[in-house]
């Protein structure tokens, strides 16, 4: 459920303050929890870290990101893949294949560009 919009949206005003003091041209990483707070239009152009359990993910934030939260720009659980022995077999066929057409393809080009 959304926040009420007569509250407005929720930005952490520590982050606010740490704003204040710079730039949005300068390279300096602005490490940040609150994955919660809202991407507010003062932000554009800085670079957060924003943590996701583990590390700090940066994340440059663009003026589409305005109204969105921190928090979605950083995700927090890892993909590995579907599947076990015999989708590695498959992956493994499939590169092989791969390999071969790119081979039969630079062995026509080469042939079509003697003629």
């Amino acid at each position: 459920m959304s926040r009420s919009s007569k509250k407005g949206p929720y930005v952490d005003p520590r982050l606010l303050k740490k704003i204040s003091g710079l730039k949005p041209d300068a390279k300096t990483v602005i490490k940040t929890w609150s994955r919660d707070s809202e991407i507010s239009p003062e932000m554009v152009g800085f670079i957060f870290g924003v943590h996701n359990g583990k590390d700090f993910v940066s994340v440059t934030v663009t003026e589409e990101m305005v109204g969105h939260r921190l928090g979605e720009f950083s995700p927090t659980r890892k993909f590995v893949r579907h599947g076990g022995k015999i989708q590695k077999e498959l992956e493994l066929k499939a590169a092989e294949a791969g390999k071969a057409a790119a081979v039969a393809a630079k062995t026509a080009t080469e042939t079509n560009n003697k003629k």
